[in-house]
């Protein structure tokens, strides 16, 4: 079975083209793969199969054999595999997901995709769609983690994510405090964690906890949510750049519409054949 390894800021993962043929036992595969050592290495795989209503459907599973409704950064390599390897010529793509059909609109330079800009859709701060076990709505929360309470802005953008402000972003401790948060009881499904430091208006750093992989280089919903809340809050304007460890990403939040925008690179690493 042929793979490629992409990225799109650093949010590395192993990708397979399953639309002629399937792969068998795909979450005990991404433990497997993704283990740096004695794997191909990455933060889960990622199949791009036929669908019935999108020109494709990405199927991820993380890092320790989860399955994951949707990746940011994922579903742009998809998109560049898909353009790339000549399994469509389209530039305005559509992919089904666990969290709903995305939209994406491609920017090709020398027949290569080089940047993606996705209808991340709308996100929600309601307890039941994210989901999170609150008595009412709020636009923060108080979480305790490490003997140390927090507050977080709670945010789905498909999957759900909490949004915490920190001074500094580079010294804070994100597997100290991320650990407990992302199986904190107030979150069902677990959480993914972003640690937010607000430069101005305009930019934020942002390094974040995933669900299921631990602290990785880049996370796109994560950065999506850590837009919208952070203009819910009044932190930043509408429109942010969020500096992570592997890049930066370019997020748009329209109000008026209710979306979210997210526009950043897609990058193929190198393709191998498993034994």
């Amino acid at each position: 079975m042929k793979f490629t390894k992409m990225h799109g800021c650093g949010n590395d993962y192993i990708y397979f083209d399953c639309t002629k043929e399937p792969l068998e036992n795909p979450a005990e595969l991404a433990v497997r793969l993704s283990d740096r050592h004695f794997g191909v290495g990455g933060d889960g795989i990622i199949l791009i199969k036929p669908s019935q209503k999108a020109d494709f459907y990405m199927e991820m599973y993380n890092a320790d054999g989860s399955q994951g409704k949707m990746c940011g950064n994922g579903i742009r390599c998809v998109a560049k595999l898909a353009y790339d390897t000549g399994l469509t010529n389209k530039t305005h793509l559509t992919v089904d997901t666990l969290s709903g059909v995305k939209t994406l609109e491609l920017t090709v330079e020398n027949g290569k995709v080089t940047w993606v800009t996705v209808d991340m859709g709308r996100p929600s701060l309601v307890p039941e769609e994210i989901p999170l076990l609150a008595e009412k709505q709020a636009l923060r929360y108080p979480i305790c983690a490490d003997g140390k309470t927090y507050e977080m802005t709670a945010v789905s953008v498909g999957n759900p994510h909490a949004v915490i402000r920190v001074e500094d972003v580079e010294s804070f401790p994100v597997e100290q405090a991320g650990a407990p948060i992302e199986v904190h009881p107030m979150f069902p499904e677990k959480v993914n964690v972003e640690f937010v430091q607000v430069i101005d208006r305009s930019q934020v750093s942002m390094r974040v906890w995933e669900r299921g992989s631990g602290e990785t280089w880049a996370c796109g919903t994560g950065a999506c949510a850590t837009a919208v809340a952070c203009y819910k809050n009044g932190w930043t304007d509408a429109e942010v750049t969020v500096h992570l460890w592997g890049g930066d990403l370019k997020i748009r939040y329209d109000a008026d519409a209710d979306k979210v925008f997210m526009t950043g690179p897609a990058e193929t690493v190198f393709t191998g054949e498993l034994e």
